[in-house]
């Protein structure tokens, strides 16, 4: 475990950044908003980072009270990673980091890594923002699939691959019209209404799209 460094000011911001400014530890957030990971799942969903890295942000996370260790009960032998509360309540910083940082995003570079869980935050902002305040959402893109638990208070925020009962709603878009909702170019209500996604279900959150649209 590396000592903490510290900016020595005596500010909550400054403060803040000592515990979270370090490279990685916002993004293993954003991938642990998910629920409990495996280090080897963590590993694969964060290209770049070295497992010595990904092993001392872990453990600063443990330390500073953003994250426990836990091993799964039987059958299961491996340790997964989890959120405390207080590492859940970093979930705004990320959306409003996320709606900043919009337009930095750009046009996809040749470089560029992607997995369709990325897309999660960006279209749960846009979902409240459409005013969906609750539901379970699942969303299909050709790279992959992911589900939202909108307005979700405890657990997961989002999980990888489809939810595993049925949806409140289904949204089943392409990744460039996700990527330009994600850029703040395209909202999610002007999408649907030009036919660029398709709303499944019945539930009050597709509802919610749809009486908007």
């Amino acid at each position: 475990m590396s000592p903490r460094r510290s900016y020595d000011q005596y500010c909550s911001a400054a403060r803040a950044l000592d515990t979270v400014g370090d490279r990685w530890t916002l993004l293993i957030v954003r991938e642990l908003l998910a629920g409990p990971r495996r280090y080897t799942d963590l590993h694969a969903d964060l290209p770049g980072v070295s497992t010595d890295v990904l092993a001392s942000r872990l453990k600063d996370m443990e330390r500073d009270g953003l994250a426990t260790r836990r091993k799964l009960p039987p059958p299961g032998v491996a340790y997964v990673y989890e959120l405390t509360g207080r590492g859940r309540q970093l979930l705004p910083v990320l959306q409003a980091l996320g709606a900043w940082g919009e337009a930095e995003l750009g046009e996809l570079r040749p470089t560029d890594a992607v997995r369709a869980h990325w897309f999660a935050l960006p279209m749960l902002r846009a979902l409240r923002g459409m005013g969906v305040g609750e539901g379970l959402v699942e969303v299909r893109l050709e790279e992959g699939d992911f589900h939202l638990y909108v307005g979700a208070e405890d657990g997961p925020v989002y999980g990888d691959g489809p939810a595993s009962e049925e949806p409140d709603a289904r949204l089943v878009l392409d990744t460039v019209t996700c990527a330009a909702i994600s850029r703040g170019e395209l909202s999610l209500e002007d999408a649907v209404r030009d036919g660029r996604i398709e709303v499944g279900g019945d539930g009050m959150a597709a509802k919610a799209v749809k009486a908007r649209c």
